[in-house]
């Protein structure tokens, strides 16, 4: 509580740290602190996200072992080490089935890493409703960056440049082998179908 702004009647405070959803305490504490917490997971394909996060810890460290010797714990056998951080964070429903026993489905919004690609003013528009806020942010206030890939943030016309992503996003990924794509695939198939159970959504990423 301390670490947060004053906030107002009628005002919101938002707070992002992506690693509460993987930390198993974190329900716990959120719950005990306010239980009344509406919560947004943004969520993309497990794979690409897996991906992603290697990466961005090459980026940082250029003489880790290669992504195929990371994810497989036997290659031969093509078993997934689900216990590297890249690949485990991709087994959503585990986590989600952690925070479920603290807060309501209701109280939790899943955004999918696509759409807000995509659609960004769709994905936003159902933020804003989960808040109970007005659809204040629209399509005006995004344009799609092809360097990046992205959208980015217009701000209000008399204010600065747009908002876009920082250097560590967009960046290009490694060539990763087929083989390895396809028994990742296979691997979080059964979760993702758990988790589109568990949600009532389809992410579509089969």
């Amino acid at each position: 509580r301390n670490v947060m702004p004053k906030t107002l009647e009628g005002q919101i405070t938002m707070e992002k740290t992506p690693s509460y959803f993987v930390t198993n305490e974190a329900p716990k504490r959120i719950h005990s602190m306010a239980k009344d917490t509406k919560l947004i997971v943004v969520v993309r394909n497990p794979v690409t996200r897996a991906i992603s996060d290697y990466t961005q810890t090459l980026s940082k460290k250029p003489d880790i072992p290669t992504f195929e010797v990371l994810a497989f714990k036997n290659r031969t056998l093509g078993l997934i080490d689900a216990s590297w951080s890249a690949i485990r964070i991709g087994i959503y429903a585990l986590h989600l089935e952690n925070w479920l026993q603290y807060f309501p489905l209701s109280q939790i919004l899943f955004v999918s890493g696509e759409r807000l690609i995509t659609d960004p003013a769709g994905e936003m528009a159902k933020v804003q409703d989960f808040l109970g806020l007005k659809r204040i942010v629209t399509e005006k206030h995004f344009y799609f960056n092809k360097t990046k890939g992205f959208p980015c943030l217009k701000k209000p016309e008399d204010s600065s440049a747009p908002r876009c992503l920082g250097k560590s996003k967009g960046r290009t990924h490694p060539k990763i082998d087929p083989d390895v794509i396809h028994r990742l695939r296979k691997f979080y198939k059964p979760f993702n179908v758990m988790f589109y159970q568990m949600t009532g959504q389809d992410f579509e990423w089969e």
